[in-house]
């Protein structure tokens, strides 16, 4: 798989080129760049599978490259700053990390980009291994709120609900907010390690959990925190799933 780095900082060219070393040493990094113009000019003569762009370049933005030259591959932007994402969603990069950069959410990025397009040269057997090695899974979710876009990160989810055939949000700081998602296309997105559904209406995450007790005809009765606006029960059927679940035992 053919990599494109365009970033101006030396430092973190250097902590892109170890992660890609320390991940994926078959990678080949085809350049390393440093601003809009040769990128431009570099891209009208190459072509690669995923590039990582810094928002702030030498000479500009990076959004104005997409205006320079046609570009094709898989984009991972990254940046310190959070106020570009609504930029980055535009020019449908894949995934926006910021820095300083964590392995894993680095690690999870270059894998959706290998499921998404696989060099017809690069090893099959290889890729799938890859893959294999660690599922990805959903770490903020968009939603609008009037003419803004918010991002919210999923570690600050407390749980999702379902209402009149609306889906919900609600923060660890108690914000409520409505997503496009439904439940049921949440619940595949989210780390079952973290995350349960308590009932066909409601997921949580695992420190949103305030208190659990026994209720009548063996089911188990949920308290949230924030609190949930109705009593949550869990069903007999799912007690024994829950309760591994809360010692740690998840599905692969």
């Amino acid at each position: 798989m053919k990599i494109l780095i365009l970033e101006d900082e030396i430092p973190a060219q250097m902590q892109l080129k170890r992660l890609l070393s320390n991940n994926y040493p078959d990678f080949e990094i085809s350049a390393t760049l440093s601003s809009l113009v040769s990128a431009a000019a570099w891209l009208k003569n190459n072509s690669v599978d995923l590039i990582f762009m810094d928002v702030e370049l030498s000479d500009g933005i990076c959004f104005e490259l997409f205006k320079m030259t046609e570009i094709k591959s898989c984009v991972i932007i990254t940046t310190a700053y959070e106020s570009y994402a609504l930029d980055a969603f535009r020019v449908n990069s894949i995934d926006y990390l910021l820095k300083p950069l964590d392995e894993s959410m680095f690690v999870k990025a270059v894998d959706k980009c290998l499921r998404m397009k696989v060099n017809p040269g690069y090893s099959q057997e290889i890729v799938s291994k890859i893959l294999s090695s660690s599922k990805v899974y959903k770490q903020r979710f968009t939603v609008k709120l009037g003419t803004k876009i918010i991002v919210i990160n999923t570690a600050d989810i407390a749980y999702f609900y379902a209402e009149n055939k609306s889906t919900y949000i609600v923060t660890k700081d108690k914000r409520t907010l409505l997503t496009d998602f439904s439940l049921e296309a949440i619940e595949e997105q989210l780390n079952p390690e973290f995350f349960f559904k308590l009932s066909r209406s409601c997921i949580a995450e695992i420190t949103s959990i305030d208190s659990i007790s026994r209720h009548f005809n063996s089911r188990l009765k949920v308290i949230l925190n924030p609190p949930f606006k109705e009593d949550i029960y869990v069903s007999r059927v799912r007690v024994p799933a829950f309760l591994e679940w809360l010692e740690g035992v998840f599905p692969n």
